[in-house]
């Protein structure tokens, strides 16, 4: 594997996550400024984490010419790290635009939506489940209002085949799916995700929510969505349908990608309203990053909810 100083310097620090650390970086020949993530060999303890690492690489080759997921450039090695060159993606993340505006007009939520489900489904259709879809991971091109939104972040994502049952617990309390918790599930689970993206665009806050990650992961499991008080009384009918559609607790009922892309609210733009929805000063707006998901919690959580216990 070539050796990324040969073709690029690295920049100021974007952020870190769990795993690498995102860079600025520049293409000695062009010039052109890029995103890499820098993955430390130390944090890689078994094969396993190796193979993650070649997986996510092969994944974001297998989609990059999709429009709405980052493309990437190139991948580099060297004797400390592994580095994934991507196209920088300047306008910032969803999640920032959420905290910033509160909440969105029906028009805005409803674009946003469609490029999140684009990627959604260009994933699906190549057998690709990305497993923790969320704000942070939707990143716009560049900081114009119309800019388009593209996925990143595909550490957790891996291939599956129709009807294939997955087990292991992986995404973030608030967007994670009911089934990911029971450990029996697919590809319904991206939807699920993007349906809580969507609440929270007409809303400003999570369908559910509570003050530790045990209660939330019990809410996700056993509360009720609320598409009936405010700020809901003032959301259209087809958004709110379109939302309860994607946030089915069952799995095979629930929209798949296809149906929402489908869904009058989503395709007649022209019955959607353009009425800046303002928060009220109770408006509970989503503030910080998720909760890691640790699969110690449903310890707790499985075991107090009578219905889910096995």
């Amino acid at each position: 594997m070539a050796r990324l100083e040969d073709h690029f310097s690295l920049g100021e620090k974007l952020g870190e996550g769990q795993f690498g650390t995102a860079y600025l970086c520049a293409d000695k020949a062009t010039h052109k400024i890029y995103a890499c993530k820098s993955i430390p060999k130390r944090k890689l303890h078994s094969q396993e984490d190796v193979e993650e690492v070649r997986r996510e690489i092969q994944i974001m080759h297998y989609l990059s010419e999709h429009p709405n997921v980052v493309q990437i450039k190139g991948t580099y090695e060297d004797s400390t790290s592994v580095h994934i060159v991507m196209e920088l993606c300047g306008g910032g993340e969803l999640f920032d635009r959420i905290i910033k505006k509160g909440r969105f007009s029906e028009r805005e939520a409803a674009k946003h939506i469609k490029m999140i489900v684009r990627a959604v489904e260009a994933c699906h259709s190549a057998g690709v489940m990305h497993r923790d879809l969320k704000p942070e991971n939707f990143l716009f091109v560049n900081p114009d209002d119309d800019a388009e939104l593209k996925v990143i972040d595909f550490g957790l994502s891996v291939f599956f085949k129709p009807g294939q049952v997955f087990s292991d617990v992986v995404g973030s309390p608030y967007y994670v799916a009911p089934e990911v918790l029971l450990k029996h599930y697919g590809p319904e689970v991206d939807v699920w995700s993007a349906g809580v993206i969507l609440y929270i665009l007409l809303s400003g806050f999570p369908p559910f929510s509570a003050g530790t990650e045990s209660e939330i992961l019990r809410e996700v499991l056993q509360g009720e969505l609320d598409v009936e008080s405010d700020p809901w009384t003032s959301i259209s009918d087809s958004a709110k349908d379109l939302v309860k559609k994607m946030l089915d607790r069952d799995p095979r009922k629930r929209f798949s990608a296809k149906q929402v892309l489908c869904h009058p609210w989503i395709v007649d733009n022209g019955v959607i309203p353009d009425i800046p929805l303002i928060p009220s000063k109770s408006t509970p707006i989503i503030m910080g990053a998720p909760l890691s998901l640790s699969p110690w919690s449903l310890i707790n959580v499985l075991c107090g909810c009578n219905s889910y216990c096995w």
